[in-house]
This record gives C-alpha cells, sequence and structure tokens, in this order.
C-alpha cells in the first residue's frame, strides 16, 4: 500500500489506517481472535496506522492482547480526556489526562504509544492550557513520541494555529468539507503537522443516498450525513461517478493531497480486505468527480459544520 510522510514526525504512514473503535463497542473480551484477525489482516496488507482511543470500550484491551509479536509494523495511536471507565470527575483537568495516558498503556501494554491526542475538547479548555501541559508532560517522560489534537470546528483552528501539536485529527468527507473549506488541512500540513482523516465515508451514506435505494435513516449519527448527500445528489447525475458509494467517498478524502491517513473502522476483517483492495486496484478516482463534488458542497454549504 502507498505511504506517505506523517507531516514531520518521521514517519511514512499508509493511506489507510485502522480506526479501533467498532471492535471495541461491539465486541467483547471472548472476541479476542476476531480482533486479531482484523488487525492482522490489516497489517498483511500494508496497513501501518492504528487509531484507538481511552473511551472506544474495551478496544485498547483487545489491542494489548492482540499482536505483540508485531508491535513493530504499525504506528500506534491513542486518546486522552475523555473519562474511561474506572476515571471520575471533570474529564478534562490535568490529573485525569495523565492517569488517562498511564491506564491506556496498561491496557495496551507497552511503556509508551507513537501518539496521544487530546480527544475533541473544546477552546476554553485548550486555552486553560492543563491538558495540553499532561501531554507535554507525558511526552518528556518517554510515554508518547509525539503529541496531537484530534476534533473539529473552531478548536481544530485554535489547536493547528497554536503550533503546539505534531498531528491533527479531524473529519473530512464528500458530504463533510469544512476541513477544506476553511483551510483547516492545508494549513495544518503547511506547518508540518501529520494529519488523519475522521470519517472518511461518512458512514457509507454515499451509495445509500441513490433514490432508488430507498433509505432514509442511516442511524442517529450518520442521517445528518445522509440528508446532506440526497441534497448533493438532487443536482442531478455527476458524470463518470464511480457505482460504489464507498469507492468515490475514498476516492474524494484520499484524493486531497493534505489528506495523509484515513481511518476506516470495523469488526469485519472481510470489509477492511475489501477497503485495502479498492485503493490499491480502484483509485484514484476522476478529478472531474473530486471536482464537481467540491462545486456542489461549496453551492450548499449554508451551516453544514463538522460533526465532532
Amino acid at each position: 500500500m502507498q505511504t506517505v510522510p506523517f507531516g514531520k514526525t518521521g514517519f511514512n504512514v499508509s493511506r489507510l489506517g485502522i480506526g479501533l473503535s467498532e471492535i471495541g463497542s461491539q465486541l467483547s473480551v471472548s472476541d479476542q481472535d476476531q480482533a486479531n484477525d482484523m488487525i492482522n489482516t490489516a497489517l498483511d496488507n500494508g496497513i501501518n496506522f492504528l487509531d484507538t482511543s481511552a473511551c472506544y470500550g474495551i478496544s485498547e484491551l483487545l489491542i494489548g492482547r492482540g499482536v505483540p509479536e508485531r508491535r513493530d509494523e504499525y504506528f500506534l495511536a491513542t486518546k486522552a480526556g475523555h473519562v474511561a471507565l474506572g476515571a471520575e470527575g471533570d474529564e478534562w483537568t490535568y490529573k485525569v489526562v495523565s492517569e488517562s495516558i498511564d491506564r491506556s498503556l496498561r491496557l495496551l501494554q507497552t511503556d509508551h504509544v507513537d501518539l496521544v491526542q487530546l480527544h475533541s475538547c473544546d477552546v476554553d479548555v485548550l486555552e486553560k492550557g492543563d491538558v495540553i501541559r499532561a501531554l507535554q508532560d507525558a511526552q518528556e517522560a518517554g510515554k508518547t513520541r509525539f503529541i496531537g489534537y484530534s476534533g473539529d470546528n473552531e478548536a481544530a483552528h485554535w489547536a493547528v494555529d497554536s503550533g503546539l501539536f505534531a498531528t491533527l485529527q479531524t473529519s473530512y468527507n464528500l458530504v463533510e468539507q469544512r476541513a477544506r473549506t476553511t483551510g483547516l488541512i492545508e494549513k495544518a500540513t503547511a506547518q508540518g503537522m501529520g494529519t488523519i482523516i475522521k470519517r472518511p465515508i461518512a458512514g457509507g451514506v454515499w451509495g445509500k443516498s441513490r433514490p432508488e435505494a430507498g433509505i432514509d435513516d442511516a442511524g442517529r449519527y450518520n442521517t445528518p450525513y445522509l440528508l446532506r448527500a440526497k441534497e448533493i445528489r438532487s443536482l442531478g447525475p455527476i458524470e463518470n461517478e464511480p457505482d460504489d458509494g464507498i469507492l468515490t467517498a475514498l476516492g474524494f478524502t484520499l484524493g486531497d493531497p493534505n489528506a495523509n491517513v484515513a481511518i476506516v473502522g470495523t469488526t469485519n476483517p472481510k470489509h477492511m480486505a475489501t477497503n485495502i483492495k479498492q485503493i490499491e486496484n480502484d483509485l484514484p478516482i476522476p478529478e472531474s468527480v473530486i471536482n464537481e463534488l467540491k462545486t456542489r458542497f461549496e453551492q450548499l454549504d449554508k451551516d453544514w459544520a463538522q460533526r465532532t
């Protein structure tokens, strides 16, 4: 799989990464073999970026018990800030963030990770500085090689403008383009930050938005995406658009040179293998399709802020 430089970190990351939220929320400890299959499928096919979080259920536990013999084959990123299981009190304090990092290391069965990210805190929290100091102290102690910010909108711009973080993780896809239209990911790239794209396929809503699909509900989180997709499609057919909606979505996101790695989550190793095959065999999609999707978003975007 193609790799690209990950900002100024010195790492080259695969264009596709594996997001491990789903294994943490949908699997149990008895499903360790399935989790291992997911990780092995990814690594065997050239994926070298794994993204998890302290608040992703048992994700860190499954990773830590997974394939320790392959630890040197991937870049391991986690997140801190949201109160994890067993933590108490305000989630955005120096103490809670520091304890979250230590808990993650115990569950992941490692003495350090490659990246710890603040997980979607607001500007007022960032401005206070305590949680940033917690990450910086963890980095100085050798618990993480790099520190980053994961989030959207005003807070993401604050994080980039601060110059304090090595990486930015933010939402970007064909129905959520504010990271592009506000200059967020371009600015991050210009500053040498590694860029991680979450929700790159928008919950699979592009294929579901075709009139013949007859789908009006994509779940609590993705239905707003579905409504956006339907509105974009209402402007008429897009010439040379691929038949596969997932391919179109991945092609759009990975067609942006300011997107280093796009993380896709699933509990099904076969779905992961399909995504990998699409990237290796079917990308890029036509530039005209990407440009038309950009034009339509800009035409229709009135209040389509990034969804955290």
